[in-house]
């Protein structure tokens, strides 16, 4: 944990972890405060399901493409100066949001907003720079499930704190947002060294840019990362409106009777999927690493040769449960049981950050020259799905179905894709497989990556001495062990919820 001095700064990578973690949870929180009082602006401007879902969507619409562009400034001007520009930005949108009547106005301020999502690839790059291979899978978990919660306390204590009163929310949201600029600035350092820096920004091009984009693998890990935490923020966007809409004769029933006590009931609901999907996050990075020491290959029909292959079976497991859970949870909305939708929803956001915690614990060891990029996109477009299942979901028939129909008619698809790309017929996986060779594209490397990938099983092998030897990881399962029982006290206590009618704003 030792400090090193870059650019005239003493810093250390627990600090750069911390500052970027923290970061990372206002943005989110910003980015689904909209969700968060979905009862008080569906009543205020009196919106349909449909009206609804065009603005749970429109919640990642900047996502696809902006994470591409905000990847590739991660590598090009470095994260400290990325992730405060995205802060002001979106600081100023909040705060403006709050002073307008028009709803217009109010929906594209919020499009703005919801644009801080963005920064999650900036902080993936940001820690990948500062943490070695045999720890990474550990240390962009813990970023990405501390950040990521951020929508969950959103949904579950927004309206706790301030009724429907969402423009004095968004206005504190805000000012906080410039502070947390103000400290990047101030403390922010882009790699635990300039070179490491500086070989991010020299493979930072446009035609890099394109050429991870025809990668095979590069797209199976995307897709991999659409239905997880694409899926995970089309969540976070949806559940609160759904559970007002689709269970609103059983939340009556329970005693939430007005608009105030719907809210913080159904984003108590709603919470149970992003605390589960955001908190297990680091255990599905550590279980990751521990899949790589114990060499597990569970599935005969993915590559078992590479190295890193274990991590790959690891990812392909969530890909599986997320699927599976989906189906369930629309047998539980047709048939009426709350409480069972809401348990099911539960250990769908558990299997959701096994999906998002194991991708980002391989991306760094494929694509090591362009973290940012490929980050970028892998992180960026899968955000697409973010757009288009809240869309399916206000299109179907019967509101509980649009799950069902995405395992079906998605995920199953994306999982073929995944093997494809990865399967046991590739004796060889380089991350370079796709359209056209690197000398086609003019990509011919001026030197060998500095960490062959053969190497990554010899880190690995001695991944147990270096946890004893490294103190952040005991912190890091410290802080792991908390999450976990926060999770698990949230879903109790919306169970509690559900059940009794007991623990909101006007139940029993």
């Amino acid at each position: 944990m030792g400090s090193v001095t870059v650019g005239g700064k003493r810093t250390n990578k627990i600090e750069q972890l911390i500052l970027a973690a923290v970061s990372f949870f206002w943005c989110f929180l910003m980015w689904f405060s909209t969700a968060a009082f979905s009862a008080a602006i569906i009543e205020h401007y009196n919106l349909s399901r449909a009206e609804f879902a065009v603005l749970a969507s429109s919640a990642i619409w900047l996502a696809p493409i902006g994470r591409v562009i905000a990847g590739f400034l991660a590598d090009k001007i470095g994260a400290h100066r990325t992730f405060p520009l995205i802060l002001t930005y979106t600081g100023i949108a909040c705060i403006a949001s709050a002073f307008v009547e028009d709803y217009d106005t109010f929906f594209l301020l919020r499009v703005i907003v919801a644009s801080a999502g963005i920064s999650f690839v900036v902080g993936i790059q940001h820690v990948a720079q500062w943490f070695e291979e045999h720890e990474i899978g550990t240390a962009e978990g813990l970023y990405a499930g501390t950040g990521n919660v951020g929508a969950g306390v959103g949904a579950m204590m927004l309206p706790r704190i301030y009724g429907t009163d969402y423009k004095t929310a968004f206005i504190h949201l805000g000012i906080v947002a410039f502070i947390l600029a103000f400290l990047y600035i101030l403390r922010g350092v882009p790699a635990r060294s300039e070179e490491i820096a500086a070989r991010a920004k020299k493979h930072a091009s446009l035609k890099r840019m394109f050429y991870i984009f025809t990668r095979w693998g590069a797209i199976a890990l995307m897709l991999q990362y659409a239905m997880s935490f694409g899926y995970e923020i089309a969540l976070n966007a949806w559940l609160p409106g759904y559970y007002k809409l689709g269970f609103e004769e059983h939340l009556k029933a329970l005693g939430y009777t007005t608009t105030a006590a719907m809210g913080v009931a159904a984003g108590t609901f709603a919470a149970v999927q992003s605390f589960n999907a955001s908190l297990w996050r680091p255990f599905s990075g550590y279980i990751s690493d521990m899949f790589q020491k114990h060499r597990w290959t569970p599935w005969p029909f993915l590559n078992k040769t590479e190295p890193w292959a274990p991590r790959l079976h690891w990812v392909f497991t969530s890909m599986v449960l997320i699927t599976i859970l989906s189906i369930g949870l629309t047998i539980a909305g047709r048939t009426g049981h709350l409480t069972t939708s809401v348990l099911i929803l539960a250990f769908l956001g558990f299997c959701i950050s096994t999906g998002t915690g194991s991708c980002f614990g391989l991306v760094p060891i494929l694509f090591k020259k362009y973290p940012g990029i490929a980050t970028g996109f892998i992180g960026g477009i899968s955000t697409t799905g973010g757009i288009i299942y809240p869309l399916v979901f206000g299109r179907v028939e019967n509101i509980h179905d649009g799950y069902a129909v995405i395992a079906i008619f998605m995920f199953i698809p994306f999982m073929l894709w995944f093997i494809f790309a990865f399967g046991w017929f590739r004796k060889r996986v380089t991350g370079d497989e796709g359209l056209g060779t690197k000398e086609a594209w003019g990509l011919v490397e001026e030197e060998a990556d500095e960490l062959p990938v053969d190497r990554e099983a010899e880190a690995i092998a001695d991944i147990e001495e270096m946890r004893k030897k490294e103190k952040w990881l005991v912190w890091g399962m410290f802080v792991l062990g908390l999450e976990a029982a926060l999770a698990v006290f949230q879903t109790i206590f919306s169970l509690y919820m559900a059940l009794t009618g007991k623990g909101g704003l006007g139940g029993h």
